[in-house]
């Protein structure tokens, strides 16, 4: 089955019922994190196959001094690499965000997931002279059991799509799901939380929260269209935090802002990129900034590119074919040293995107 994200969120915003939208007026915030989001992998199937302490530190550092970011968004499985990572920022001087994500574990162990996370964040929010963000997870109703009926992602996506469900009842086990890991996260931590929302499915009460946290991957020609739908979440009067956006590398991948991973074809024995589509760099470089501006005349509190790197995407440029980092978020492109080992060691090169994001936090 081909997973398109876009029809699927659609089913979602389709049958959601219309806030009521405040308009906006003079934004009371300004863009003062200048962030990236950053993968620690974990779980099944690891997209950090290849995870040394050293390897992330200098990344780490590369995000601080390069990149010249001043917050990074962790996000991963692994409760341990979450924490490294967050202290290996903290220590550079970032503010950080701490998501742990759970990709179809039950309800019981992303609390218990969530409360692990929460202890170890108020340790390193007093230790530290730096904030530290909780964000208790994201997107629950694609990755979350229980609350869409199916076992798995897949089977969910799939129920989603045949139609004939109570969309109310489902944002009901929705929010009330939310509603739980809220008071984990509260019981056990005391600084800011945040949840990063599918934008344009999950109907979030942000009354919980401190602040709105949005994945965000809309297209529009123009900035006036960004604005148009992203005025409704001003009406909750609180901070909006852009936990990813951006698009991947190759010509088009802007229009199609989070399906672009879906270029690829893995229907033979190793993944391929079908001819049409051609690698540009220059493109990611515009959306990327484009966007930026977008949120910083919002006067949002801040925004991070998805994503720093992708080692399980590497660059291949002398193999068109199978050059899968097309078809990657990242602002880095990995080469590994032995190619076909997810688990190689490697180095990373900066593609324009990570030139043109340095350049614009470095002027602002």
């Amino acid at each position: 089955m081909t997973i398109n994200r876009a029809q699927f969120l659609a089913l979602g915003a389709a049958a959601a019922t219309a806030a009521t939208v405040t308009p906006a007026t003079a934004a009371p915030y300004r863009l003062t994190l200048k962030g990236v989001a950053y993968d620690t992998g974990g779980g099944p199937d690891d997209s950090r196959a290849r995870w040394r302490h050293s390897l992330m530190r200098g990344e780490i550092h590369a995000v601080r001094h390069r990149l010249h970011a001043n917050w990074v968004s962790i996000y991963g499985s692994d409760v341990r690499r979450l924490i490294e990572t967050a202290t290996a920022a903290l220590e550079e001087g970032l503010t950080v965000s701490i998501q742990p994500r759970s990709f179809d574990e039950p309800q019981p162990a992303e609390l218990e997931k969530l409360r692990q996370v929460a202890v170890a964040a108020e340790q390193l929010r007093h230790r530290y002279d730096r904030e530290v963000i909780l964000v208790v997870g994201c997107e629950f109703m694609l990755f979350t059991p229980g609350i869409v009926p199916g076992a798995s992602f897949f089977e969910r996506v799939e129920y989603l799509s045949g139609g004939g469900y109570d969309m109310a009842e489902l944002q009901r086990k929705f929010r009330a799901f939310t509603a739980r890991m809220v008071k984990v996260a509260r019981s056990n931590f005391r600084g800011r939380v945040t949840y990063g929302a599918a934008s344009d499915l999950e109907q979030v009460d942000w009354s919980v929260f401190d602040i709105v946290g949005l994945d965000y991957y809309s297209y529009h020609p123009d900035r006036a269209g960004h604005a148009k739908e992203l005025a409704p979440f001003r009406r909750w009067r609180k901070p909006i935090l852009i936990l990813e956006f951006g698009c991947c590398t190759f010509t088009g991948a802007a229009k199609l802002g989070g399906m672009g991973w879906d270029i690829v074809d893995y229907s033979g024995d190793v993944p391929v990129i079908p001819p049409q589509y051609v690698r540009n760099e220059q493109e990611q470089a515009d959306h990327l900034t484009d966007m930026l501006q977008v949120f910083t005349e919002q006067g949002f509190l801040g925004a991070s590119p998805y994503t720093f790197i992708s080692p399980d995407a590497p660059h291949r440029p002398h193999d068109r074919p199978h050059d899968e980092d097309m078809a990657a978020f990242s602002l880095c492109k990995v080469l590994r040293y032995e190619d076909q080992n997810p688990a190689s060691p490697y180095h990373w090169l900066p593609k324009k995107s990570f030139h043109a994001v340095s350049r614009q936090y470095a002027a602002s």
